[in-house]
């Protein structure tokens, strides 16, 4: 799973990445973490317009005493599981892409986890899969799919976000869903891993 990415590029370099398959690239005007973790707001490319949004769609909690409690960003959506009603209408009709610089998976012993980041080479961005909707908690709001890992991840993770290439695009924001969730796959090309001694539980 994914619980931290990097977006290091503007608004405006984020709507020029996207430019080829846009219809709406102007670009409103706001702020967004560089590092974004579940909850926080990020940019997606949703409707062919590049929106922000909050990472995480809600889940419904309640208490011991079945008091109400603060929804839970669900971030992640596996590809095994996006036929689950959890995730079903919004893989049908509301897919987006991600975009990111690079993501973190935490390693090592529990109680002592770093961050371990992965990129794509020669490129700032790179689009990983999404879902969206609308929430009344939180108005609209993206998960990220997630799929078995490479074998380059797999020392660190089982599972790692769906990176969708240029080409790819269209076929995963299209009219149909199976052409989109056949892309749902472990990232066949190169990446790179960079180990650090950043402890996963940083500051926010």
């Amino acid at each position: 799973m994914c619980n931290l990415y990097r977006m290091n590029q503007s608004r405006t370099e984020v709507a020029d990445f996207f430019s080829a398959i846009g219809a709406d690239m102007r670009v409103a005007p706001g702020n967004s973490p560089a590092e974004i973790y579940p909850g926080y707001p990020g940019l997606v490319l949703a409707d062919r317009r590049i929106q922000q949004m909050n990472w995480g769609f809600p889940l419904a909690r309640k208490g011991a005493k079945g008091q109400p409690l603060k929804p839970k960003p669900v971030n992640n959506a596996r590809s095994d599981k996006l036929g689950s009603p959890f995730w079903s209408a919004s893989f049908k009709s509301r897919r987006c892409l991600i975009p990111v610089s690079e993501f973190a998976e935490a390693e090592g012993e529990k109680g002592a986890k770093t961050r371990t980041w992965f990129t794509l080479p020669d490129t700032p961005l790179f689009a990983i899969a999404g879902l969206w909707r609308d929430t009344a908690e939180w108005g609209p709001a993206y998960t990220m799919v997630i799929t078995g890992a490479n074998a380059q991840m797999r020392s660190v993770h089982h599972r790692m976000p769906v990176i969708i290439p240029p080409e790819n695009w269209q076929q995963y924001l299209g009219d149909d869903p199976q052409a989109a969730f056949d892309l749902c796959q472990p990232y066949a090309g190169d990446m790179i891993m960079t180990r650090t001694d950043v402890p996963w539980a940083g500051h926010r």
